[in-house]
């Protein structure tokens, strides 16, 4: 009898083992010595997606181990709350950190609570050693970890990974503690650095500066949340600072993350005319009418997604027909509270390039999921 794999090349095989699970790519690799070359050359493994969700993490990691240097693009997902799976992440990440020849790409994603009173040390030393031996590191992306990112972690990317491309430190956590002298050794140290995430906190004049100098390579993407007590207290940044960025970069979309933690002064502070404001997210405790209509009269001509967390009202009706009638380019349109009927007819009438929206009529069981347009 024919050993499977000598019913197909090693190149089909490899395009088909690289749709299956992990689990099955194992199982497949101990099938004969012809799949197992094939479930585990370069072509399976480029753009990887590990998911530690189930219990038996672990018998995954022998396995792994003689993939990694293939391994150029990963998206790593894990429960924080879950000892194995936290273990299995922690353990993936650290033999990674020792075989980095090929890893351009780096995102970590949480499923699930985090335990209180969590630092994240285990999994944010494993990404120190990540930036210090992945000297060739495109792109990291960390805003879906549930901890304080802080200036040692900044540095180390500075330091170890002078090719990236993006950094996103924007997460979800109740501390900023990236200072903005971090980000100015950071834009020194990559060159080439065209995206980043950060904490409003963690933005200066300086680094506007920085950004907006002659030999800066071209910057497409800012994204700057607002969301902890150090940014409610950050200074304002000089509106010409912005308007030399925006001179230097007209490519350069801002995306702004307003949640309830900002007071209304510092909404006032953030939203300012020379901000290329591309998408802007409102979750905030106060004044939301107040935001959609400065939008309304100052990001016509960049807004591409609005999404607007707040309680229904006529004023908030009103402000948002004011912004669908003056924001024609915009892709999509996330409200989720209930909106009158005018509202859904002004975003379909005015805003030609919408891709989908959240604009319900009546209320609906959660989650309301986008509708998209045809």
């Amino acid at each position: 009898m024919a050993e499977p794999g000598e019913q197909l090349p090693e190149e089909v095989l490899a395009l088909i083992f690289r749709h299956l699970p992990l689990r099955d790519r194992a199982a497949a690799a101990r099938v004969c010595r012809a799949w197992a070359a094939a479930a585990t050359c370069s072509v399976v493994w480029r753009d990887t997606t590990i998911s530690f969700d189930c219990e038996r993490e672990g018998t995954l990691l022998p396995y792994l181990s003689a993939c990694l240097d293939h391994i150029h693009n990963l998206q790593l997902e894990f429960e924080p709350s879950r000892e194995p799976s936290r273990r299995a992440a922690t353990e993936l990440l650290t033999a990674l950190a020792g075989r980095t020849p090929g890893l351009r790409s780096l995102r970590l994603e949480c499923r699930g609570e985090k335990p209180l009173f969590d630092a994240g040390r285990d999994i944010l030393d494993a990404v120190h050693a990540i930036c210090w031996a992945a000297s060739a590191l495109h792109h990291l992306d960390l805003r879906r970890l549930p901890f304080t990112l802080d200036d040692a972690l900044v540095l180390q990317a500075a330091r170890g990974c002078p090719e990236l491309r993006s950094l996103f430190l924007d997460n979800c956590t109740l501390v900023g503690s990236v200072r903005p002298d971090s980000v100015l050794e950071l834009l020194e140290a990559c060159p080439r650095l065209r995206a980043l995430g950060l904490h409003l906190a963690s933005l200066s004049d300086a680094v506007l500066q920085v950004l907006a100098a002659p030999g800066r390579a071209p910057f497409a993407l800012l994204a700057l949340r607002c969301a902890c007590p150090e940014d409610a207290r950050a200074p304002p940044l000089p509106e010409e600072a912005w308007a030399a960025v925006r001179r230097r970069h007209p490519g350069l979309a801002v995306e702004l993350e307003l949640e309830p933690a900002l007071p209304a002064e510092s909404v006032r502070r953030v939203l300012q005319p020379a901000v290329p404001v591309a998408a802007l997210r409102l979750s905030l405790s106060g004044d939301t009418v107040g935001p959609v209509c400065f939008a309304a009269r100052h990001y016509g001509a960049t807004l591409r997604a609005l999404e607007v967390r707040a309680a229904a009202s006529a004023e908030l009706d009103a402000a948002l027909e004011l912004l669908a009638g003056r924001c024609a380019g915009l892709r999509e349109v996330h409200c989720f509270c209930v909106v009158r009927p005018s509202v859904l007819h002004a975003f379909r009438a005015h805003c030609s390039r919408l891709r989908s929206y959240t604009l319900k009529l009546t209320r609906e069981p959660h989650p309301w999921l986008p509708t998209p347009v045809a």
